[in-house]
């Protein structure tokens, strides 16, 4: 339960990210009320989350799949170039998130 609560927490915060673009500077109202409460519901959700896993793994996991999820986004729908170094940064993001869960935040 707490991975899929972790996963969803992951979900919210990507919509969130990515409704960003779409608010225009936040003077679009609907985009930016999603914004606000994607953040909101992925905070409460990676709070509960953090109740079972250590805080190193879940935001590792958290952070290092929702920049690898906003760029392929990007790329997809907002035709945002992903070239060999951008490519080369989201490996090492999700090597570092790799290597952190090995370690199993003990």
């Amino acid at each position: 339960m707490p991975y899929l609560l972790l996963a969803l927490a992951i979900a919210s915060e990507v919509c969130a990210t990515s409704l960003l673009k779409l608010t225009d500077g936040f003077s679009r109202l609907w985009p930016s009320i999603g914004v606000a409460l994607g953040y909101v519901l992925s905070f409460l959700l990676l709070g509960r989350a953090l109740k079972h896993i250590p805080v190193s793994v879940a935001y590792a996991v958290w952070s290092g799949a929702g920049t690898a999820a906003v760029a392929a986004i990007g790329a997809t729908f907002f035709a945002e170039p992903l070239g060999r170094l951008q490519w080369l940064g989201i490996a090492l993001v999700i090597t570092g998130v790799v290597v952190i869960n090995l370690r199993g935040g003990h």
